[in-house]
């Protein structure tokens, strides 16, 4: 059950992270292309689920972020660890009129969630709605400055947000490891 659990909540958290947007970049706002713009590089970090029958599970997570040429958006690609275990994890996010779509993984046709809706509110902060089933939830990321980021994952129970999971992602894409420094 746990690892149903944390299959099902996990991806949402990354999907919200993440995306391949498909507009044409004249069309898409400045503060849109602010925020993934912000979210470009290589990100670590723990996160613990807050809520439900797991709660205190702790895991951590790496990704590398990335902005297409020539398009507004982002891909996201790397893998959470929860103990011995790790899930890989990818997902998309298009731009479609005003709003975001896209998927985590194979979206929920397959194993993951889809993106149902999504906006951009500031160059610091996206608000993306998620789907799969009967799980319906919220996740919000937020970059408070050029080097960390905060996502928390909240699901839909009687009408109500419920926060699930949060994340504290540091940028190191800038930082040597050790005694090599990156060229």
């Amino acid at each position: 059950m746990k690892r149903l659990f944390l299959s099902a909540v996990l991806p949402a958290m990354a999907v919200s992270l993440s995306g391949i947007a498909h507009a044409e970049p004249t069309k898409a706002p400045e503060r849109d292309k602010k925020f993934f713009k912000s979210v470009e590089g290589e990100w670590v970090g723990p996160g613990e689920i807050v809520a439900g029958k797991y709660k205190g599970t702790k895991f951590t997570c790496s990704f590398t972020g990335s902005t297409p040429g020539g398009k507004v958006g982002m891909s996201l690609d790397g893998g959470c660890r929860v103990g011995v275990f790790t899930q890989k994890m990818s997902a998309t996010i298009e731009q479609k009129g005003r709003s975001y779509r896209g998927t985590f993984l194979d979206g929920s046709a397959g194993k993951g969630l889809d993106i149902v809706s999504g906006n951009v509110v500031d160059g610091r902060k996206v608000v993306l709605s998620l789907n799969r089933n009967q799980l319906n939830g919220v996740m919000q990321a937020r970059v408070p400055d050029e080097n960390s980021m905060h996502v928390t994952v909240s699901v839909r129970v009687d009408k109500q947000l419920v926060p699930v999971i949060g994340m504290k992602l540091s940028r190191v894409d800038d930082t040597a490891v050790g005694a090599i420094a990156k060229n």
